[in-house]
């Protein structure tokens, strides 16, 4: 253990601390959700976030960086509570060279911080070396001081790091003995031993080589660091507990859900497992939602949901009643906020969300849990243990029941899931989706021509305060190459080093406009962001050529900018209002702003009122009415937050930040561009509100010239209306009255002759009735009569019967329509309504059913309706005897 106690939260501070003393830019964690990275659902390591820098798409802020990095990983997910190894959220600390220091200074500052700042005692350090990396052994052993005998030389599968194609490496990992009460007591236990006494703390990358994935390599010019140190783990060492269940911030969390199960920690080994299993699970809950991450059924969402429902079944187990994650995610963020003040800014969203989905799932689990139970009552009678892929897939589909929850329930019963089944099932709908995967590569990002351009290639954006300008060419592209030149009728991509062009990000669509150089013309219908500050312009050329080094003249569409402004502006007035009227619970969670009308996505659990709307448009259209100054400020990220200034979820910003004020009223982060003044606006109007997923709503709105034509639109086919109606458009209602008063009436005097005409087509049937058994039958057809003037000839046609069963059968429009209905005397002797009509109605090409007094059927072959009535005597015949 180390010389004096330390904390989780000290023991992150003092690495940052460390590293920013030797040089290093030491940031906080990026978000859980990978920005430009299509490999991975979630941050699974230290690295992910800096691959940019590694592969050099993108220029780092420093060349040496420290990071402490909210990691997610799954792959475990049933172990974890099983074990105290296990878990699925840990922070991963780091530090990362790209191309500046290797490993001598890696090393030296693993070793410096592991005994000097931490103090660990050195005699219980054990590096391991990749085992031809004589390098490495060198620096621990001559420079650094290790024995020989307690540097362990491993082969690739331990201590080479490598991804398929790209950069790669040997690794140096350092030990830490915990004593022999953690062993196994073998004699050969020793660093490597899968039991508990030697335990990884740190893990040194060094990225040397780009390999082909086929064990070729070449050495790398720039040479990177990346090493990893779990900090729970070094928590474990430093505080000298048995697992990471039982570090301060853990352990406190732990206690939390024992206290809620009225249960203590080691008494019994099966709740053991369920609290290990809820403190894990609402660590990754918590700050997955805090970086927007909202439950659905696939993709990031999923693995919410799965983790946060295994967690509220697990507390059922444990007698917990009612919802309670919420209470464990406000204790989350109690022990961890020193290092992630964003769980507290947005605890009140957290607990919405975990509350909103843990009440959904006490629902969901009474169905699966019914379900699951008839499904098993089946398996017994047929003597199998073995759940059909195809109903666990069911009940996932149909009733949101995670595959690994069906798993836990029937293994606690003997049961087991057929997972190739459900896989087989799983795979069939995923099909279109997985085939429309594109390729990736190392980044895990779509492979584009625009990865092959100099990182160092960069465009700076002049169009907050311009809508054209001039710059120099830098690059140029077609779709699948860089090229010299673009010439007439060409497709391509237009770098400068300047443009005036907004490049769609941030919910609003990019600029289009022209670009030209004498007499030669790019249309440009496209603007792009790509990594390392790259603009791109794509589009067509419409004349003449473009080389690169040319000076041209960047034109933008100014009707199309103003437009796109108003609505962009108006979504920042937008939001403010629903928050006023809502609650503070409202965050952004998407938009779409163009030209023609803005779409704004928000975090809300219901659908708004009309008054609630009314409301919202009201506030609008006053700040609106108010000509506010719309002015921007640039500040850094913590100057931002204490003015009160909105920002996005996920999003990923800068050192510096831009700060749009419209007035004393609204404050956001954002990057886009807007009006002067909010009077320009003019007006605005909201189109339609409605849900697009959980807990997320949707509302399209127009302003200013777009809602004028909206409402010029609604005129015109209010005008057209009135016309048809042969009347002015004042009296169009009045008009529309009047006529469904005339269609009233003629539809009665219709239904009428209808029925008199149906009386006509019958004639005098009486004489066809026959005798059978002592029970009166009347079967016989009627033409071109519907189904509801049929019913009404077959109750008057029994009515004057007085007893016995009637049989009617008509054609209308090539179709048969057939009903059956008996009196309570014929009833008593045998007779059944339904099962007379499911005898007879095949005959037409059909079928039917209905009570035992009525039925009807409908069929398709007219020519089977002699056929039909003749088995009806048949038919009632055999239910009387």
């Amino acid at each position: 253990m180390a010389k004096r106690y330390y904390g989780v939260n000290e023991l992150r501070k003092m690495f940052l601390d460390f590293f920013a003393s030797k040089g290093h830019l030491a940031r906080g964690s990026y978000s859980l959700v990978p920005h430009n990275d299509n490999s991975v659902l979630l941050i699974p390591a230290g690295m992910a976030p800096l691959k940019p820098y590694f592969t050099g798409q993108e220029i780092p802020p420093n060349r040496r960086m420290a990071t402490c990095q909210k990691c997610i990983r799954t792959g475990d997910i049933e172990n974890v509570g099983k074990t105290a190894r296990h878990g699925t959220f840990f922070e991963m600390l780091g530090n990362f060279s790209f191309g500046d220091y290797f490993k001598k200074e890696s090393l030296a500052w693993t070793w410096e911080f592991l005994t000097e700042v931490v103090g660990l005692e050195p005699d219980r350090l054990y590096p391991s070396i990749y085992k031809d990396d004589d390098e490495a052994f060198e620096i621990w052993n001559k420079q650094i001081g290790i024995p020989a005998e307690r540097i362990f030389r491993f082969g690739k599968e331990d201590n080479f790091w490598e991804h398929g194609a790209g950069p790669c490496g040997p690794c140096s990992e350092v030990y830490y003995d915990r004593g022999e009460e953690y062993g196994c007591g073998k004699p050969t236990c020793t660093v490597g031993c899968d039991c508990d006494r030697y335990m990884e703390i740190w893990n040194n990358v060094f990225t040397q080589f780009d390999g082909d994935g086929k064990g070729n390599y070449t050495e790398l010019a720039n040479k990177n660091i990346d090493t990893g140190m779990g900090l729970e783990r070094l928590a474990v060492v430093v505080q000298n507990v048995d697992s990471i269940f039982s570090v301060d911030t853990i352990k406190a969390l732990l206690d939390e859900v024992a206290s809620l199960a009225g249960v203590r920690y080691n008494d019994d080994e099966k709740k053991d497992i369920s609290l290990r299993l809820i403190t894990d699970h609402i660590r990754s809950v918590t700050f997955m939602v805090s970086d927007g991450i909202m439950p659905s059924n696939e993709g990031r969402g999923y693995v919410l949901r799965r983790l946060l429902r295994r967690a509220a079944r697990h507390g059922r187990m444990l007698g917990i009643e009612g919802s309670f994650l919420s209470k464990l995610s406000k204790k989350v963020i109690e022990v961890s906020r020193d290092g992630y003040p964003e769980l507290q800014e947005k605890s009140d969203f957290i607990f919405k969300v975990i509350n909103e989905e843990e009440e959904k799932f006490n629902k969901t689990i009474d169905q699966g849990l019914s379900i699951l139970s008839e499904l098993e009552e089946k398996m017994a009678a047929a003597g199998s243990k073995k759940l059909p892929g195809e109903d666990a897939f069911r009940l996932y589909d149909t009733y949101g029941f995670p595959l690994d929850l069906t798993k836990e329930i029937l293994e606690e019963k003997d049961f087991e899931v057929d997972e190739e089944g459900f896989a087989a099932c799983m795979e069939n709908q995923r099909q279109t989706a997985r085939a429309a995967r594109k390729t990736t590569n190392y980044m895990g990002a779509d492979v584009t021509v625009y990865q092959s351009i100099d990182p160092s290639i960069t465009s700076k954006f002049t169009g907050y305060d311009r809508l054209e300008d001039t710059s120099r060419i830098t690059v140029l592209t077609t779709e699948d190459e860089i090229v010299e030149a673009l010439t007439d009728g060409q497709i391509g991509t237009i770098f400068t080093d300047e443009t005036p062009f907004y490049a769609t990000s941030g919910g609003q669509h990019a600029d289009t406009g022209l670009i030209t150089a004498g007499d030669s013309v790019f249309e440009v219908s496209d603007v792009i962001k790509l990594l390392g500050g790259k603009i791109g312009h794509v589009g067509r050329v419409v004349s003449g050529m473009f080389k690169e080094g040319d000076t041209v003249t960047l034109s933008v569409d100014k009707a199309r900018r103003e437009a796109t402004a108003k609505n962009h502006s108006a979504t920042h007035l937008l939001q403010k209002a629903l928050r006023m009227v809502l609650g503070n619970h409202v965050e952004q969670a998407g938009s779409d702003v163009d030209e023609n009308r803005l779409r704004f996505d928000f975090t809300h659990f219901s659908a708004m009122t009309a008054e609630e709307i009314a409301r919202v448009e009201e506030i609008v259209n006053e700040e609106i009415a108010a000509d506010l100054k719309v002015s921007t400020d640039i500040m850094s990220l913590d100057e931002a937050k204490q003015t009160g200034a909105m920002a996005l979820f996920g999003e990923k910003y800068g050192d510096k930040v831009r700060v749009v004020s419209m007035g004393d009223f609204s404050r956001e982060l954002c990057g886009g561009t807007h009006v002067d003044h909010t009077g320009v606006i003019s007006c605005f109007r909201i189109i339609s509100e409605a849900g697009v997923s959980a807990g997320v709503r949707r509302i399209e709105a127009l302003t200013s010239t777009g809602l004028l034509a909206h409402y010029a639109e609604i005129e015109h086919k209010f005008n057209e209306a009135a016309a048809a109606a042969k009347t002015n458009p004042e009296g169009l209602a009045a008009r529309i009255a009047q006529l469904l008063a005339e269609v009233k009436a003629l539809s009665a005097e219709n239904e009428k002759l209808k029925s008199a005409m149906a009386k006509d087509a019958l004639g005098n049937v009486m004489d066809q009735v026959q005798e059978i058994g002592g029970i009166k039958l009347l079967a016989v057809s009627v033409p071109g009569v519907d189904m509801n003037e049929l019913r009404n000839q077959g109750d008057a046609l029994r009515d004057k019967l007085g007893s016995g069963v009637v049989v009617l059968a008509s054609e209308a429009g090539g179709k048969v329509n057939l009903i059956v209905t008996a009196t309570e005397d014929a009833m008593k002797a045998g007779v059944h309504a339904g099962n007379l009509i499911r005898e007879i109605a095949p005959l037409i090409g059909g079928g039917g059913g209905g009570r035992p007094n009525m039925a009807q059927a409908g069929g398709k072959d007219p020519s089977g309706i002699a056929a039909a009535l003749k088995k009806a005597s048949e038919a009632v015949a055999a239910q009387i005897k």
